[in-house]
């Protein structure tokens, strides 16, 4: 096949759910996996976007009633640099299975090898192990306010089966790592399921996998018929960047070593975030090599609202820029100029490369996170031909709070094309 013909093949189209109103957003399907040439820093591409209004407001992305449409036609944006030699380095497992650390795919900062050389000068001491345990004000949700919307909206069915508080690994410091998994009734034929391991949000800095919302998030995966495994990770001021991350790297490790206790097919892992979960969410999709059904790599990304590219805040709010520097470690001067070192590796779309799963993006209109952020990571994925679809709502709610009956359709959706 040639020409317009091969081209039309590569695009495919899905409905995209605006609160009861249906779109179209064209999706980059199953191009040629060669890296488009072009400009290599991607933070540029997103200041780009960002600086001009009205003009599409994505680049390639206009507006189509609630939803953002590619412009048929029109030449793609330039790829991002495909990932750094020598950065991300791998790190070795606390505890787990054989190989282990061969296939971790976590990330490790200077400082994070600096508090490690200063635990092997102190490993005459017993740390106590103690687990993530924030106060109520913590644990919150990310979703303001009493408001039913999202996930709120969902009730869960009978038969769904909670194991609460699993631990999935501890860290050189004595804090245990634990997550909750919340299990369908599978049929007597079914012998392994997909799962999504499931990132809460909160600014890195708040947040809990068994608060009601996220608890909520767990047992709609599980309705649905995945395995759902709810993490939580170490959090700001205890733990910066990479902390985070290689938790949740972690985390889809251990499902998969653990893949037999739950009825997992370890080949079918996806992962699923909102707002701060989003960005880990989308950088465990991005980090690392090699087939998606090893180590922990994953088949599937699906994330709300997340701020993606943490390295192009630059003209962003205060706000994001200050949760950020928190996150990373930096001043909020050094994040307000995108001159802070560990943002590029904090920020997915600098590890994009076309042997990356496919991606799902839902993201509100005038919500807390711009909407650039969601624009420029779709069409840094379509720019290496990783399957991208994207969804965005009226309105400002953030996160899970977009995630009602509609959403949750679309998102299901995508998870079974992808994962089974």
């Amino acid at each position: 096949m040639a020409g317009a013909a091969a081209s039309a093949a590569r695009l495919r189209t899905r409905a995209v759910f605006d609160r009861g109103r249906s779109h179209t957003v064209t999706i980059r399907g199953d191009a040629p996996r060669n890296r488009p040439s072009g400009l290599t820093n991607p933070s540029a591409a997103l200041r780009g976007v960002q600086n001009r209004p009205d003009e599409s407001t994505g680049s390639g992305w206009e507006t189509a009633g609630h939803a953002r449409v590619r412009r048929h036609g029109e030449p793609e944006v330039a790829s991002p640099h495909p990932r750094k030699p020598g950065a991300p380095v791998t790190r070795s497992r606390h505890s787990g299975g054989h190989g282990a650390g061969q296939r971790r795919r976590g990330l490790i900062a200077a400082g994070a090898i600096a508090a490690l050389a200063i635990t092997g000068a102190l490993s005459g001491f017993h740390l106590p192990l103690q687990e993530i345990d924030p106060g109520a004000a913590k644990a919150a949700s990310e979703v303001a306010g009493s408001e039913v919307i999202g996930i709120r909206t969902f009730t869960a069915p009978a038969g769904i089966r909670v194991e609460a508080d699993l631990e999935y690994g501890a860290r050189e410091d004595g804090t245990l790592l634990t997550l909750d998994v919340c299990s369908p009734a599978v049929p007597p034929t079914v012998s392994t399921l997909p799962a999504v391991v499931s990132v809460h949000g909160g600014s890195w800095a708040r947040g809990d996998k068994a608060n009601a919302d996220w608890r909520n998030v767990c047992l709609w995966l599980a309705s649905e018929g995945f395995v759902a495994a709810s993490v939580n990770y170490r959090l700001v001021p205890d733990a910066t960047f990479p902390a985070q991350a290689d938790d949740v790297s972690l985390a889809v490790e251990w499902l998969r070593e653990e893949a037999d206790r739950f009825g997992v097919d370890p080949s079918r892992i996806g992962v699923f975030g909102g707002s701060a979960g989003g960005n880990l969410a989308a950088l465990i999709g991005a980090i690392g090599d090699g087939a998606t059904d090893t180590g922990a790599r994953v088949a599937a990304v699906a994330e709300l609202s997340g701020p993606i590219a943490l390295d192009a805040l630059s003209g962003l709010s205060a706000w994001l820029q200050g949760i950020t520097a928190a996150y990373l470690g930096c001043e909020i001067e050094q994040v307000a100029d995108d001159a802070c070192a560990p943002a590029t590796d904090a920020s997915a779309t600098t590890h994009l490369d076309a042997s990356d799963p496919p991606v799902f993006i839902g993201h509100a209109e005038q919500e807390v996170i711009p909407l650039v952020q969601s624009l420029g990571y779709a069409e840094a994925l379509e720019a290496v031909s990783v399957p991208v679809e994207l969804a965005v709502v009226p309105g400002s709610h953030h996160s899970i709070g977009i995630l009602d009956e509609a959403m949750r359709a679309r998102v299901a959706a995508f998870l079974h094309t992808h994962l089974g």
